[in-house]
């Protein structure tokens, strides 16, 4: 059933093996150590697996040793966390003074005999729970039994004697003052009152005086204007009409020059919780929030198991799915947590808020990290000695502000002296061109030409609306090549992603004109709804393309970032199950609110 066990440290050093087939598995050990342990995947997944293997793994942090059975993939051995566990103690157990450090490496290990008897006592015990068959509880076991008629009534007959005395007190008192004759004739007084006072009209309201007798007037809006106001009003003129902006704002002119910068992080100190502010919050009875909270109660000198962590590790899940983060990838995070802490004796606070902070940022940065590097400064230079221009299509849902940002990256772009195309092939939206059109205008406002160069840094190739959106994009392109136009932007319309016959518009405008970035636009207010999004977006591009290699979303552009305060979970949820970077973060509604993400800043919200 197992084909190779190893006992190894996480240097690569093999203590002791067992290999009945004496078959070569030192690229499958080496891959693993190279792939998970080194890089601390550990967690990631508990199966590693190649052509027909798979390993499962254990680590021991206390003696910083592995333990891997290497297994054919298609036979499912349910007891292998149990041997894995019960190897590690006898292994432990048998050479307890021999793997410290210092000796571990001058002796030899003889522990064949006691992994057939760990084997065969595990394999035993789980023959022996599957074969058992699942017996009922009887009535006498069940919680029902302990129930009897008293106990269903106590509370009804306490409730009701207490009535009956009550009410025979009461009559005691009446009896005492009052004959019987007399009381009846109080009661009837009493009940006359009653209806007298039921039956007496309430004092009529004064009207108010009709002063107004000629009718409704109609409500006169602050801002809502009169037909006069139209010609003012009408943005649909030519693109080449002067346009005078009284208001231009010059001083975000040179801002976003070079690389965007990163999200605003706070200082650490303020992230962790010492000691002494532990103390501080226990003397005057106040209570700490956030992950590193849930860890307090387990501060000690003592070595951490999984059962003393559980509890906190329940709570850091829940938290962190609070957070917008996906619930599998909340427990592979609080998995991370667990094998760096179990095994290990930590007596202050301090470090143990230490190493949880170290081990989410190590699971986060691995999360975050793209397959690919998008450097778009680097790659539009490279187009430009190619003679091309560099072609960025942004695609996403309703709503989530693709043109805004589009204007955005625009304004980042020609601060870096690019000159920008625009192409409008948004031709369902009312207002889409528009939209894009006083963009234009602004941005120029802002570089005008002779400022950076002689020619116009922003341009507009409009074709107005219910046009081919992938004819129009093949013609920029086209315009933007034969007048050496550098970055071209490609503005497509909001489309919801069960919409085929909109998802065969899109995947046609990727294949025909081959954009050397493909962005999706998400809105992290939304949460993991952005997930849903941008899976069904990228398996429809695969879809409806009818080439072997299609050309899937490269990045990510997440927006309204701000708005989310600190439930920053669907950036990892999203980069976590596509692979594809965050390339932008929106937070705001000016040019230069474009960020992007850093990931000290995720794991300070995470640690709120």
């Amino acid at each position: 059933m197992l084909d190779y066990v190893v006992a190894f440290t996480k240097g690569g050093i093999i203590l002791w093996d067992y290999n009945p087939s004496q078959t070569s598995y030192t690229s499958f050990i080496n891959n693993l150590i190279r792939s998970f342990i080194l890089e601390e995947r550990s967690t990631e997944s508990k199966y590693f697996e190649e052509k027909n293997l798979a390993v499962q793994y254990k680590l021991d942090n206390e003696l910083e040793l592995v333990y891997a059975v290497v297994f054919q993939k298609v036979i499912k051995l349910t007891y292998l966390d149990t041997f894995l566990e019960e190897l590690q103690q006898s292994f432990k157990k048998k050479f307890s003074e021999q793997l410290s450090p210092s000796r571990r490496l001058l002796i030899e290990y003889h522990f064949n005999d006691e992994f057939q008897n760990t084997l065969r006592r595990v394999e035993k015990s789980a023959t022996k729970i599957s074969n058992a068959p699942k017996q009922m509880r009887s009535f006498n076991e069940s919680t029902k039994s302990k129930k009897n008629v008293a106990s269903m009534y106590e509370d009804n007959t306490n409730t009701q004697s207490t009535k009956k005395v009550v009410i025979q007190e009461t009559y005691k008192q009446q009896d005492n003052s009052l004959s019987n004759h007399d009381m009846i004739i109080e009661n009837r007084k009493r009940l006359k009152e009653k209806m007298i006072a039921k039956k007496s009209p309430s004092e009529p309201k004064p009207k108010a005086a009709n002063t107004d007798k000629a009718g409704k007037k109609p409500r006169v809006w602050d801002l809502g204007g009169n037909a006069k106001d139209v010609s003012n009003l009408d943005r649909s003129r030519d693109q080449h009409q002067e346009v005078q902006y009284q208001n231009v704002q010059s001083d975000i002119v040179g801002t976003m020059q070079g690389k965007i910068q990163d999200l605003e992080v706070d200082s650490d100190d303020d992230t962790l919780e010492t000691e002494e502010i532990k103390q501080h919050n226990s003397k005057h009875g106040t209570k700490t929030s956030g992950i590193l909270s849930y860890f307090k109660g387990i501060v000690g000198t003592k070595k951490l198991s999984k059962d003393e962590l559980q509890s906190a590790l329940e709570k850091m899940r829940d938290h962190l799915i609070t957070k917008n983060v996906a619930a599998d990838i909340a427990q592979k995070l609080c998995d991370t947590v667990a094998l760096n802490l179990e095994g290990k004796s930590l007596g202050t606070f301090d470090s143990i808020a230490s190493l949880v902070k170290n081990s989410l940022n190590t699971s986060l940065v691995h999360i975050l990290s793209p397959r690919r590097r998008i450097d778009i400064i680097r790659d539009a230079l490279e187009s430009k000695k190619e003679g091309r221009p560099y072609t960025i299509a942004f695609c996403g849902v309703n709503g989530v502000g693709k043109s805004t940002n589009l204007a955005k990256i625009c304004f980042w772009l020609i601060e870096n002296d690019f000159s920008v195309l625009i192409a409008a092939c948004d031709t369902f939206r009312a207002g889409a061109v528009e939209q894009l059109r006083t963009h234009t205008r602004h941005l120029n406002a802002l570089h005008p030409p002779g400022k950076h160069s002689n020619r116009t840094m922003v341009q507009l190739y409009e074709k107005g609306y219910g046009k081919d959106a992938a004819g129009i994009a093949m013609e920029a392109i086209k315009y933007a090549h034969d007048t050496s136009i550098d970055i071209v932007l490609v503005d497509t319309a909001g489309r919801m992603q069960d919409n085929e016959p909109l998802m065969r518009s899109l995947s046609k405008l990727i294949k025909v004109n081959d954009p050397d970035l493909v962005l999706f636009v998400g809105e992290a207010l939304v949460g993991n709804e952005a997930v849903d999004q941008l899976v069904k977006f990228n398996q429809s591009l695969a879809d409806y393309s009818s080439n072997e290699n299609p050309h899937l979303i490269d990045g990510i552009v997440l927006t309204k970032f701000d708005t989310i305060d600190d439930k920053v979970g669907a950036a990892i949820s999203m980069t976590y199950i596509t692979g594809q970077p965050i390339v932008f973060v929106g937070t705001g509604q000016t040019y230069t609110d474009l960020k992007t993400l850093n990931v000290n800043a995720v794991v300070r919200a995470l640690m709120k």
